[in-house]
């Protein structure tokens, strides 16, 4: 008898997550699921750069990942999805062995959320906000969008050569641009007593970059 009940309720807790994916992606899956001989799993980047499983309900600070060795282990790895079944709805992947860890996010897989220093050069953090993964910033690379206002920088080429700077950061960053008049977007930005001319080369990448969910049209 409790052998039936348990089998129940784990069916009943399958079927839930079915319906959860469902309405998260608008194709059923199963986190965990046997296909194409691989282990499946799905997750999902918020622009603030936290990871979670795709079929949470809630996304928030208590439900995100935050383990370290995962994180710069499922971001390493982090590459575009070569998958053109699956592409659209699956931009990216994280593959572990036999196992794929396919992902969409809010806007783009790499969020940088701190500027730290190391050996006095300034770097971007991504993963976390100390350096977990790190890229060296250039001050001349930063774009804003002109749609959406948010702030972008490049990124490794493996996870698509472009990152998005969290709101937070980019706040900081933006109070330092310098417009021209009549002009939407900042011609350079002054940092440390310097000035540096923005090239805006990034934004031509960006337009091309697949997201889903991407809100780069909706203000913070």
């Amino acid at each position: 008898m409790a052998l039936k009940i348990s089998k129940f309720y784990c069916a009943l807790h399958n079927q839930v997550r079915l319906l959860t994916s469902l309405e998260s992606s608008g194709r059923p899956y199963m986190q965990g699921q046997l296909a194409n001989n691989e282990r499946q799993y799905f997750y999902f980047i918020d622009h603030q750069g936290m990871l979670f499983l795709d079929d949470a309900r809630m996304k928030n600070f208590t439900s995100c990942f935050k383990e370290k060795k995962f994180l710069k282990f499922f971001f390493k790895r982090l590459k575009m999805n070569g998958n053109l079944e699956n592409l659209h709805e699956w931009p990216y992947v994280s593959p572990c062995g036999e196992e794929m860890n396919y992902i969409k996010c809010d806007d783009l897989p790499v969020v940088y959320q701190a500027i730290i220093y190391d050996d006095e050069e300034p770097h971007l953090s991504w993963g976390d906000e100390h350096g977990l993964l790190k890229y060296p910033l250039n001050l001349s690379d930063i774009a804003m969008c002109p749609k959406s206002g948010r702030v972008y920088h490049p990124a490794p080429y493996r996870q698509g050569g472009i990152g998005l700077i969290k709101s937070k950061l980019a706040i900081e960053l933006s109070n330092n641009f310098v417009f021209e008049e009549n002009r939407n977007l900042p011609s350079g930005i002054r940092w440390n007593d310097k000035y540096y001319a923005l090239n805006h080369q990034i934004l031509k990448l960006l337009d091309s970059r697949p997201s889903v969910g991407r809100y780069s049209d909706i203000e913070e």
